[in-house]
Formats: structure tokens, sequence, C-alpha cells
């Protein structure tokens, strides 16, 4: 795919010494119900061009990223996904709850990248004093990057990986819970959504410390 992500920066730190890079990227963030999911997928000097049609998973149709799907779980020298739920984001905060997921992801590997790529300007995988430092913090091998998912094969690749996941995630919940439309919605803020919180409330997968809406009196079911 022209003008798509390629292993450009992840060359750059192997040009530097690094051995290995993984690409990190969280999805669900916004999300008002159900967990979060952190993605990671390490890459190598060895690890070729990723498959085509890579993207940032936003920029993907379910389906074409149902369809890269398994050619990136045999892409990359390895390759997890971390999980943080709605309780715990609740208990600890959205940005500790991805930092539990991230590093959940990464006791996952086989073997640790020597260098971590992150999508924006949030280093969210490093200690909370280092929230919005900029380059490289939390230690050296953290590096964070505004549009990783788009430059970064391996950042791109982690985000479709965790999106696929956590909307087969959410789809599996929405039998348990089928006024809410997850199956569709996939937890966020959609119309019919949010239409279902204020005649039914809010159940135990949604993150109650958010501002969810407020059941309408004498509605319910």
């Amino acid at each position: 795919m022209s003008g798509g992500p390629s292993l450009d920066v992840e060359s750059a730190f192997f040009a530097k010494g690094a051995a290995s890079v993984g690409g990190m990227d969280e999805v669900g963030r916004g999300a008002l119900a159900g967990p979060v999911c952190v993605g990671v997928v390490v890459v190598d000097s060895a690890t070729p061009a990723p498959p085509d049609g890579l993207a940032d998973s936003k920029l993907l149709s379910p389906k074409r990223r149902r369809e890269l799907a398994p050619a990136l779980v045999e892409w990359g020298s390895g390759r997890a996904l971390g999980w943080a739920s709605a309780e715990e984001i609740d208990c600890h905060g959205i940005v500790a709850a991805l930092r539990l997921a991230g590093l959940r992801a990464l006791s996952e590997l086989v073997s640790q990248p020597e260098v971590i790529v992150l999508d924006g300007k949030q280093n969210w995988l490093g200690p909370p004093a280092d929230l919005f430092a900029q380059g490289e913090a939390a230690g050296p091998n953290v590096h964070v990057k505004v549009r990783a998912d788009r430059l970064c094969a391996s950042v791109a690749a982690a985000s479709v990986i965790a999106k696929v996941a956590r909307d087969q995630r959410m789809v599996e919940l929405a039998a348990a819970h089928p006024v809410y439309g997850w199956e569709a919605n996939k937890g966020y803020g959609a119309p019919a959504h949010l239409e279902a919180l204020r005649r039914f409330g809010p159940c135990d997968l949604h993150r109650r410390s958010w501002s969810l809406p407020v059941a309408a009196p004498g509605l319910g079911g």
C-alpha cells in the first residue's frame, strides 16, 4: 500500500544497535464499556516488509482488519495482547489501566524488545511523572511518537491485532448484555448505546467512574 506504514522508524533503531523493536498501541480508551486492550508486535532486522494493505486500524474497515489479522499473526518475531477491565479502569484511572494492560502484553512475550515505540504524545507505559515526556521516556527503551500508528509498521500491526481482538471480545460480551448493542458499537458512545444507558442504566461492565447518561425517571426494564 503506497504511503502506508513502513519499517523506516524501526530500521533507524536497528542502525543504532537495537536488536528488536516493539510497536505498541491501545484500543478501547474512549469506550464507555468493556476493557482496554494493548497490542505489541516485535520486529527485528530480519523482519520482511509488512503485509500489503497494513494501515492504522482506524483507517481500515472491520472486514479488512479481520482479513489482515492472520497474516499479522505470522509477521514479526513476536506479538501479544494485554487487557485491563472496566473495573480496573474505574479503580485506577484510564492511564494506569493502559499501563497495566501494556505491561501484561509485554509479559506475554518470550523475549522483551530492546526499544518500544508508542503512538501519540503520552507515555502511558511509564511512571505517571513521565506521562507527557517527549521522545524517549521512562527509561531509554520507550519512544513516544505522534502518528506512529500511521508511520511505523510494528505499531500499525499492534493496533490491528488489538482492535480485532477487542471487537471480538465485545461481540462475545454483548450476548449477555443484549440491550446495549455492543455487537455493533463495541462499547463506544453510539446513539443506541446512549439510549440504552438512559433506559436501563449501566451494567457491571460499564466504566461507572465515567460520565455515563443518567437513566430517565420512569424508564427501565
